[in-house]
């Protein structure tokens, strides 16, 4: 750790008085950092990462900057991935229980930006954020730019849709998830937006893809998508410009084929949509709906699952007459290449893609 030189000024009686310059910042703690997404500085003063792409972002100068992350709820491992200069990297493997600094480097010295996202969903666990060091480390605030806010599923969260590292069928689950690929973050990128992922793997309107629940409209309050959890998220944080929700696929499912599952009932899905809806204007009353359907489903499925969101679309729409009306986008049936038949990150950009026209219209 260097420091500048000590500078000569004479007073007016002659008399020389000695101003140190300032020393550059070389630790940055975790309660300096300004985050996007669903965060919470915990009590040991570190912040941490909870939901699908939670970020933050800094500047450093030379060739590399050190991350001191933990994973607090005590799992074996987790992941994050990173963007530097703009130009992303690679997911970093977070390995429970270890001190070492995950390292971040540059190829030439200079002023450097990185910003650094969660790469897993909120259900893998938290990623907690110590400090980062390096030379000069500022942190950086997010543009200030329109929000959209994704709520969704596994597709939503980029989960089983990049094998690059850890083939398909082994590992744990989150080995395979990529939130910075997955359409949202994708969407939002193209269209100089900010984003915030509110997406839970399995989950659904009325019933997720094995069980009852609890789903979507049960646990969005929660901080950590988790119906036991204690904690409530400050819906007075952010304030989208777009909700776009994106919730079916798992309802239409035929499940595990283990648990006992009745047919898709959809005026309990309309239904339940329609309240849901009602939850998500009493926190964001100005925003912009959009509902999307599942590029998962296909032939009779895709055409009920069209039926019943034009029939929440044209229902929210009459009972709120004075409000943005709800927008609708109905994907392309896909076939997905990822993990067991999901969107794998080259799926997701053709998904973003079709979705880029559809979000443009709806933030002018």
């Amino acid at each position: 750790m260097g420091f500048l030189p000590t500078y000569l000024l004479l007073s007016a009686g002659g008399l020389a008085l000695s101003l140190a310059a300032p020393k550059p910042a070389t630790t940055l703690p975790a309660r300096a950092l300004l985050p996007y997404g669903r965060t919470w500085l915990n009590p040991q003063q570190q912040l941490e990462l909870i939901s699908s792409a939670a970020h933050v972002g800094f500047s450093f100068e030379g060739t590399e900057c050190q991350m001191f992350v933990t994973l607090p709820n005590g799992q074996d491992h987790n992941y994050l991935q990173y963007e530097l200069d703009g130009v992303y990297q690679k997911r970093l493997r977070v390995t429970g229980g270890t001190s070492a600094p995950l390292r971040i480097t540059a190829a030439r010295a200079g002023k450097h930006t990185v910003w650094l996202y969660k790469a897993t969903e909120a259900h893998t666990g938290p990623i907690a954020i110590q400090q980062v060091t390096g030379k000069t480390i500022k942190a950086l605030p997010n543009p200030k730019l329109p929000l959209i806010e994704f709520i969704g599923n596994s597709i939503t969260c980029g989960a089983a849709a990049d094998a690059s590292e850890v083939p398909c069928g082994s590992g744990a689950y989150h080995d395979q998830h990529n939130a910075y690929l997955a359409y949202g973050p994708r969407v939002a990128r193209a269209l100089h937006t900010n984003f915030v992922l509110s997406s839970v793997s399995g989950i659904g309107m009325y019933r997720n893809w094995n069980s009852d629940g609890p789903t979507m409209p049960q646990v969005y309050e929660k901080l950590d998508f988790q119906a036991q959890s204690a904690q409530q998220w400050n819906f007075a944080t952010y304030s989208p410009q777009v909700v776009s929700i994106a919730l079916g696929t798992n309802d239409l499912s035929n499940g595990d084929g283990k648990t006992p599952r009745l047919p898709f009932d959809s005026a309990r899905y309309v239904s339940t949509y329609l309240q849901f809806i009602k939850l998500v204007k009493s926190k964001y009353p100005q925003a912009r709906l959009a509902l999307l359907s599942s590029p998962m489903s296909s032939g009779p499925n895709r055409a009920l699952l069209n039926r019943c969101l034009t029939a929440v679309q044209q229902q929210t729409n009459a009972a709120y007459p004075a409000a943005k009306p709800v927008a609708v986008h109905f994907f392309q049936p896909m076939q997905g290449r990822g993990c067991t038949s999901h969107p794998s990150v080259e799926d997701h950009a053709i998904l973003a893609q079709e979705l880029e026209p559809f979000f443009r219209e709806l933030l002018k």
